[in-house]
């Protein structure tokens, strides 16, 4: 008896896998396009935090604008989000994709950043000594 209610347990659980949740919509966002979509959405984002006042001088819906780069509008990206957040494992290895992107770029800054303050202070060293020389 035990044996046929974990079979049946079984079965239900891996027939209830195998169903759509979501059902794919037509114009679906494909998957490397949608990782550019969201890394440019989070760079915008994280924009908006550092300095709203100048994005809006260059942009009236920066937003609007980012869709409009990629061709897409709002309701096709929930869709499409909505879609891809139903599969875990694609959702997952798409956010994994736009935070590794995120960290190179993040690194790169940092590297600008340290050269930039660098050369300033070697830069400082030379003023001060050609002003001790004189």
């Amino acid at each position: 008896m035990k044996i046929r209610v974990l079979a049946f347990m079984a079965l239900i659980i891996l027939s209830s896998c195998a169903e759509e949740v979501v059902e794919k919509p037509e114009n679906l966002i494909p998957k490397e396009k949608m990782t550019s979509l969201l890394y440019d959405l989070a760079i915008l984002n994280s924009a908006k935090g550092t300095n709203k006042a100048i994005l809006e001088i260059h942009f009236d819906n920066p937003t609007t604008f980012l869709f409009d780069q990629y061709g897409v509008d709002s309701l096709q990206f929930v869709k499409s989000d909505i879609y891809y957040a139903s599969k875990p494992l694609v959702y997952e290895s798409i956010y994994k994709e736009v935070a590794a992107r995120l960290e190179a770029e993040k690194e790169k800054v940092e590297e600008n950043r340290k050269k930039r303050n660098d050369s300033l202070v070697k830069r400082s060293r030379i003023i001060k000594d050609s002003v001790y020389r004189e």
